[in-house]
């Protein structure tokens, strides 16, 4: 007869093993290729899908989210292997960080002595609060954009405009999958073999919470991409007026300047017979065309509000 387990051996939690130490803490024999999925190893730029299926009498899985660090995104990905008797963990460190760590959410379930499939819902759940928490922070970033589009040097704003687009895709290509993971919990999709479930009803619907979270998570992340979409466009036409601005008081330069050029060079031409060259007040005259007109200008540039 089998030993009855306790709880700390219902939720199996392993950092980075190596293949002995896999397979010493595995409660089932898994198939070769999720085995070799399981001890690949992390890369900090890695996009891992996330997914959950049935393999006979277990269920093995991918759970990933991103953490937001000075260098971007960065992807913590989770594998899972469940069966009814036990969950088995496998946390994979992204180099140059850290691994993540579920220590509180493991530690409640480990106190109620929940079962294998309640303790992957409390994952899955951690993982959809993480999201909301990255949201909310996509959310502070560009609040503090649109407060500050105007007063930052554009190449400040516009550098943290791309590098906020870029995480928000790389955290929308992570995030879909979770939620369909989640999601096929919910249709029956992952069902291991025999009369036994290992989501009976009961956990079903508290996977339907975590889906309603990644659901939100799935809207804000939209709503954070249109809110980035607005201020880049504020931003694009705010430098558009700038150019404008310096365009309008060029050519204002110009204007004023023409004039000028044109009676200095009228008069600058090598030909005796100008009348005006006779003129005993020719100097002073000429100088008096050229303040008058370049005053007619600038009284109509002001009416204009030109300058």
């Amino acid at each position: 007869m089998p030993e009855p387990r306790t709880a700390a051996s219902r939720w199996i939690d392993l950092c980075d093993p190596d293949a002995d130490a896999l397979r010493a803490a595995l409660p089932t024999a898994v198939h070769e290729t999720a085995f070799a999925r399981i001890m690949r190893p992390a890369h900090h730029d890695d996009e891992p899908r996330p997914r959950l299926v049935a393999h006979g009498d277990y269920v093995f899985g991918v759970l990933a989210f991103p953490t937001l660090t000075a260098d971007g995104a960065v992807f913590q990905e989770v594998d899972v292997v469940a069966t009814l008797d036990a969950l088995v963990t496998i946390r994979k460190t992204p180099e140059p960080h850290t691994a993540c760590e579920f220590d509180d959410v493991r530690n409640a379930a480990l106190r109620e002595n929940s079962s294998p499939g309640l303790c992957l819902y409390a994952l899955v759940d951690e993982i959809a609060e993480r999201f909301l928490d990255i949201i909310d922070r996509f959310d502070d970033s560009i609040d503090d954009l649109e407060d500050h589009v105007t007063e930052w040097p554009s190449s400040q704003v516009r550098s943290l405009i791309s590098s906020t687009r870029h995480d928000i895709l790389h955290v929308r290509r992570v995030l879909a999958p979770t939620r369909d993971a989640a999601r096929a919990v919910l249709d029956d999709r992952v069902e291991l073999d025999g009369d036994t479930s290992l989501f009976p009803r009961d956990i079903e619907l508290r996977f339907a919470d975590a889906y309603d979270k990644l659901l939100r998570a799935t809207d804000g992340l939209d709503l954070a991409r249109d809110l980035l979409a607005g201020v880049r466009d504020f931003h694009q036409a705010e430098v558009a007026n700038d150019q404008n601005e310096v365009m309008k008081r060029l050519t204002v330069v110009a204007s004023v300047l023409l004039l000028p050029t044109f009676i200095v060079g009228l008069y600058g031409q090598n030909f005796k017979h100008i009348p005006e060259l006779g003129f005993h007040q020719g100097y002073a005259f000429v100088w008096a065309l050229i303040i008058g007109t370049t005053a007619v200008q600038l009284w109509y540039f002001r009416r204009k509000h030109w300058i």
